[in-house]
């Protein structure tokens, strides 16, 4: 695997070349020991920020604000380390937030 010196991308075979998507391109010659076996089809990639996408677990739990029955749960150390931790809670559905405390 080589890299572009122009711009650090990955380069990858094109016919008799190692092209870049910067333009920078490098021939081939018949000691380097590239082969290409399959050729894969690039596809648009999706990428998902901030508030769309979610990584915390969920429980059936009831929205004071708007009575959703699933929210999404966390706990944080909020007191002094030899005192529980605090469970937040998110409504999947209106985002408030609340606590409760064991």
């Amino acid at each position: 695997m080589e890299f572009c010196p122009e711009c650090g991308g990955m380069l990858l075979p094109d016919a008799d070349k190692l092209k870049c998507k910067c333009g920078f391109s490098k021939s081939l010659s018949g000691t380097d020991g590239y082969e290409v076996s399959e050729k894969i089809e690039s596809k648009d990639n999706v990428i998902m920020k901030g508030e769309e996408i979610s990584t915390l677990p969920t429980t059936n739990a009831t929205c004071p604000k708007c009575g959703h029955d699933k929210a999404e749960w966390w706990l944080q150390q909020t007191r002094s380390a030899d005192e529980a931790e605090t469970r937040f809670l998110r409504c999947v559905s209106c985002k408030n937030t609340w606590r409760e405390y064991d």
